[in-house]
């Protein structure tokens, strides 16, 4: 077991998502105003929240990364090296990620040309409430390991006496409960609910997956074949974590994530159109 944990090892960009950030055209920062192109249209999303009105409300923008500050993180050369890429998220109604409905709730945008890009301003209608002061981001390079979700995912049955935390602790040095969590660009996602692959790719081709009924209706062929090969086809672009700045702080639910997820070919082709978003909190 501790040699197919080692084998699972990927490499990550470990994010610190903290302190005050200076505007600069362009930079990585999580919050403040997004850097667009002429001709931007902010992105939307129409869905109920929880009092019940439904609404086109405008996204959040969340946080851009200019490609060159992560480059000489990203050693297997998986993210663009150039260009400025955005995530938007819909913070009124925070869609969970596990209804088909729920495509749009997050974009991800790639601006190739950062000589094009100038600084927009926030839709008219978009609550004071949604508009995140700027948040200063380091990186560094990380390693990142599968949760034991994950993990008995990709090798069903070899768990069976709960040995997964041992052998993670041998295998890597560090407690299970240590691991991962944070803000991270690539690597194994912090599970807190539950392994995710699958339900980006059962959604995503349609199938409701917010209740034990919405499983059932899947045929077995698809439930079998998902479940076989869900985390080789996906992996995760981005893990969000609570973002605390002065007395700002921003948490997805109970201690929870954000995650963007995207499938190994549209980040080959960089086709961030077809990311599917998954929130889990505690």
């Amino acid at each position: 077991m501790k040699d197919k944990i080692l084998q699972l090892k990927q490499n990550c960009i470990a994010l610190d998502i903290e302190g005050k950030a200076k505007y600069k055209l362009c930079g990585t920062r999580f919050g403040g105003k997004p850097d667009v192109p002429d001709g931007f249209i902010w992105p939307r999303f129409e869905s109920e929240d929880e009092d019940g009105v439904t609404a086109n409300r405008p996204l959040s923008f969340m946080a851009q990364f200019n490609c060159e500050d992560f480059a000489k993180y990203d050693s297997e050369r998986l993210l663009p090296d150039h260009g400025l890429l955005s995530f938007f998220y819909e913070m009124d109604s925070q869609r969970w990620g596990f209804d088909p409905k729920d495509k749009g709730c997050a974009r991800v945008f790639w601006f190739e040309d950062t000589s094009a890009l100038t600084t927009a301003e926030f839709p008219d209608d978009l609550e004071d409430d949604f508009k995140f002061p700027m948040v200063r981001v380091k990186m560094e390079k990380g390693v990142s390991f599968p949760s034991e979700d994950d993990f008995n995912v990709i090798f069903p049955g070899e768990n069976e006496n709960d040995e997964f935390e041992d052998a993670f602790e041998q295998a890597t040095g560090i407690a299970v409960y240590d691991a991962g969590g944070g803000s991270q660009l690539l690597g194994w996602p912090d599970v807190i609910q539950g392994t995710m692959f699958d339900e980006c790719e059962f959604v995503t081709q349609g199938y409701y997956m917010g209740n034990p009924e919405g499983y059932a209706v899947i045929p077995e062929a698809i439930r079998k074949e998902v479940e076989l090969t869900a985390h080789e086809r996906w992996r995760l672009l981005l893990q969000l974590d609570t973002v605390e700045c002065g007395d700002f702080e921003l948490m997805f639910g109970d201690c929870g994530h954000l995650y963007f997820y995207i499938t190994k070919e549209d980040l080959k082709e960089r086709r961030f159109d077809n990311i599917w978003l998954i929130s889990q909190c505690c």
